[in-house]
């Protein structure tokens, strides 16, 4: 999924990558960090825990707010797009709650970048460094996950059902999330 910010002047895109294996996941950020373009931003998610590319979407739009208008916690945009992400205030307990871990069998990235071309080659660069298991159905809602996501964004069973319509679970937890992702932006 790549989408053009018109607002910000930015390309975004989310993937998810199936059968990963890290095993040092500050030397995988660094390798990451190496083989992106200057005006290029990944922020990494363990996908268990993302209700689908909308989730990312929306916090990666909230992160470019935040600097856009200079309400921003963190100093750079990967890690303002963490926060909001997981409507978390504290970096340590954003990368605790939904950052990648060396047990991360799924992860989700979310590349932000000036030009669409320098996007889709980050997503490359990533492909290769991950073992090229691109596989966005990880971004989806499965029951198991649904449940996953609940207990970590603290869901209710009142709150799923004021919110449940026409028995669309899945998008109702979608809903509730990107609630609590703006509403970390409200809180500023």
């Amino acid at each position: 999924m790549l989408k053009h910010l018109e607002d910000f002047g930015k390309y975004v895109a989310v993937a998810g990558f199936r059968s990963v294996k890290i095993v040092d996941v500050e030397s995988f950020l660094k390798t990451v960090r190496k083989r992106l373009a200057k005006n290029v931003e990944a922020q990494f998610f363990d996908a268990g825990l993302v209700a689908t590319w909308q989730h990312l979407y929306f916090a990666a739009i909230n992160a470019l707010n935040a600097f856009k208008n200079d309400i921003n916690i963190s100093k750079s945009l990967a890690m303002e797009m963490l926060l909001y992400s997981s409507a978390q205030r504290q970096i340590r307990k954003a990368m605790n709650f939904l950052g990648i871990k060396p047990n991360s069998d799924a992860i989700a990235v979310l590349v932000v970048g000036e030009k669409a071309e320098d996007v889709e080659l980050a997503l490359q660069a990533i492909s290769k460094i991950v073992g090229e298991h691109r596989d966005d159905a990880v971004l989806e809602l499965s029951l198991e996950k649904i449940e996953a996501i609940r207990k970590v964004f603290e869901i209710s069973d009142v709150e799923l059902e004021a919110v449940v319509r026409g028995n669309d679970l899945k998008q109702a937890i979608v809903n509730l999330v990107i609630e609590r992702v703006a509403l970390l932006a409200a809180e500023r």
